[in-house]
């Protein structure tokens, strides 16, 4: 009866449980009959190809904390000890760049990334560590306050082997992928077991097709009877079979006659297979195909835009993750107002030199960029300001509206007939007053004839 009655027994209560990135029920067994896991995905070229590129590309962004100035700018808070963990060093044992590639393997893999904070008494942040998501779950207590549950492994460089740590949400920086929740993400590896284990077989057969000398099976073809098929069998594959043993001519005795059975790669599509699976794997991840390798259907002008598309449609929004999840947890509500984290993408935006230079030379000849702006955007020394390094120029043929015309309104100082011309006559020589003895006086005709031009 006790069997019977653990059979139909109703189902227990729900539990208000979240169980992190332990979404286990999603790993295992493909239709591909290939187990996929974390570690197994990771095995593949495509996947580890995509997960490369968007940890580096995260990892390599210049991430700074800075601070709202009162002219409504915003300058790099370098005196706030969390700048410090956050540019250059978050724990005594790694750098900022494996620290961010850490957790965002983990946040591609696991769909959540963890790290622990560890503060000071006066509760300030002096060091972050990573933490495995595979063994970490989260959930409620009975006030409905979250908490974390951390289950260090034998792998780890502690002296409490095989412990559960109960965290706070204050003493975890959670990164969450797409989730079901809200609160926790699900790996994008367990959603897409599917296609990954078909790519996984793929390669698998294609390893063992060459293996095997790139030759088919076949049939061995007796007349009579066989006493021992099995050492027959064994004798053959260990003369014939195997790459090394390719291109072997075979001695068949007693009648036998060999029929290979089985179909060519060619007939198989088994290379637009693989091909089709590595273009699955990088639509997953939202990579484009040229960052694979993939080249077919790549040019030099798409390229480009590919590059600026993956910048804004697939970094763009884990970064975005990245610095709220940052400013929710480890800046205090007073900081808040003040502080804020940001990573720079201007970088990857950038266009070619020529294409950069013509934007400079419009923002510069519009007057809203001086020769420092650029300077720095193109890391160059910066000029001094006595030389002109922070002056904003504008075309002196743009003007206001208002002032359309105003050299109109400027009288002229002078005659108006500035504009008058003088001719001298030439006279002769002895026509000169006072050469006659007589007296030049009033009465005398006058030598300039005056003409308006």
């Amino acid at each position: 009866m006790g069997f019977f009655s653990s059979l139909f027994r109703s189902r227990a209560a729900p539990q208000n449980r979240t169980a992190g990135s332990g979404y286990t029920f999603y790993f295992g067994g493909s239709t591909s009959g290939k187990t996929v896991t974390e570690r197994s995905a990771m095995q593949m070229t495509a996947v580890y190809s995509c997960v490369r590129i968007l940890a580096e590309a995260v990892a390599g962004l210049p991430l700074n904390l800075y601070r709202y100035a009162e002219d409504g700018g915003k300058e790099k808070a370098i005196d706030h000890p969390l700048y410090l963990l956050l540019h250059d060093e978050p724990n005594p044992e790694m750098s900022s760049f494996v620290f961010r590639e850490t957790l965002m393997t983990h946040l591609l893999l696991w769909g959540n990334a963890y790290a622990q904070i560890i503060r000071n008494g006066k509760g300030e942040v002096i060091a972050l560590y990573p933490l495995m998501p595979n063994k970490m779950s989260v959930d409620r207590d009975s006030q409905g306050q979250l908490y974390y549950t951390y289950q260090r492994g034998t792998d780890e460089a502690i002296r409490d082997k095989n412990q559960t740590v109960i965290l706070r949400t204050s003493d975890v920086l959670h990164i969450p992928g797409l989730g079901f929740d809200g609160l926790v993400g699900y790996s994008p590896i367990a959603m897409a077991k599917n296609a990954i284990g078909m790519a996984i077989a793929c390669e698998e057969y294609g390893a063992k097709f060459f293996a095997n000398g790139a030759a088919p099976g076949g049939v061995l073809e007796h007349p009579g009877t066989i006493k021992d098929p099995q050492r027959v069998r064994e004798s053959w594959q260990s003369t014939f079979g195997g790459s090394g043993n390719a291109n072997k001519i075979a001695v068949l005795e007693e009648g036998m006659k060999y029929t290979p059975i089985g179909i060519s790669p060619e007939q198989a599509q088994f290379l637009e297979t693989r091909k089709f699976q590595i273009n699955e794997i990088a639509r997953i991840f939202r990579v484009p195909p040229h960052m694979v390798g993939d080249l077919e259907k790549s040019s030099f002008s798409n390229i480009e835009q590919q590059s600026l598309e993956f910048v804004k449609y697939t970094l763009e929004p884990w970064v975005i993750r990245w610095e709220q999840s940052i400013q929710r947890t480890l800046l205090t509500e007073t900081e808040k107002a003040q502080y804020f984290v940001k990573f720079n993408l201007e970088g990857l935006l950038r266009g070619d030199y020529q294409s950069r230079m013509n934007g400079y030379a419009t923002a510069r000849q519009n007057g809203w960029m001086s020769a420092n702006d650029i300077r720095e955007l193109e890391n160059l020394d910066r000029i001094p300001a006595e030389e002109g390094g922070d002056l904003y120029l504008i075309n002196g043929n743009m003007l206001p509206l208002h002032q359309a015309g105003a050299f109109a309104d400027k009288t002229t100082t002078g005659e108006e007939d500035s504009d008058e011309k003088i001719l001298e006559l030439e006279v002769p020589d002895g026509d000169q007053p006072g050469d006659d003895g007589t007296d030049g006086g009033t009465d005398a005709v006058p030598q300039r004839h005056h003409r308006r031009g």
